[in-house]
């Protein structure tokens, strides 16, 4: 158990982050009028893209902040309020996430919107970087595959989703997740402050 202990505490705030049932009522919304096959094609695009994404974001997204001259800890700070932020406005009466993308009726919708920034946005970005400085890089693309391959089956099977749990079931899973989402936003936050507070006495 002890061996699985950081697969499953990196695992958990992706997935929050990720919020793939939050993503099902913009996904048909985008998909509604396009058959069987160019669904498909939809799903398999905004998975890769998101993956595809997250996955360069946690490879060079610490040389990055380095070139920048941003530490860690300011990342933890920035991403930590930026999280609470999103979520907070998401908490709001009638916020839901993607809501603006709704008319967005572009050719492919795999890529943009739901690729980006609906399934790898802000939040998912943010996050792997603090799990990557906090459980290491196998956890870390472990839980992301994990998660994106938990996107790709609710999106096979949005419309049994939606049928099973209702919108407003939907919507209520969600709002839990954005509660998840601003507790983890306080924490990065908080360990930030620390991290900084730290350095300083040393």
């Amino acid at each position: 158990m002890k061996e699985l202990s950081p697969y499953i505490l990196s695992f958990i705030p992706i997935f929050v982050a990720v919020d793939c049932l939050g993503t099902v009522p913009i996904f048909l919304s985008l998909t509604e009028k396009m058959d069987h096959k160019q669904r498909r094609t939809v799903i398999f695009h905004s998975i890769a893209t998101a993956t595809i994404i997250a996955i360069l974001f946690m490879v060079i997204g610490k040389l990055v902040l380095r070139v920048i001259g941003v530490t860690i800890d300011d990342f933890k700070i920035a991403g930590g309020i930026l999280l609470l932020v999103l979520s907070i406005n998401l908490l709001l009466p009638g916020k839901f996430k993607g809501e603006y993308f709704l008319t967005n009726k572009e050719d492919d919708v795999g890529v943009f919107p739901l690729g980006t920034p609906l399934i790898t946005g802000p939040a998912v970005l943010t996050t792997t970087l603090i799990v990557l400085d906090s459980f290491g890089a196998l956890a870390t693309f472990v839980s992301l595959i994990l998660n994106m391959l938990i996107v790709w089956t609710t999106f096979i099977y949005a419309e049994k989703l939606m049928r099973l749990m209702g919108r407003a079931g939907i919507r209520a899973f969600s709002k839990v997740a954005y509660i998840l989402l601003a507790a983890i936003a306080i924490m990065m936050v908080r360990k930030g402050i620390m991290g900084i507070f730290f350095l300083k006495n040393c």
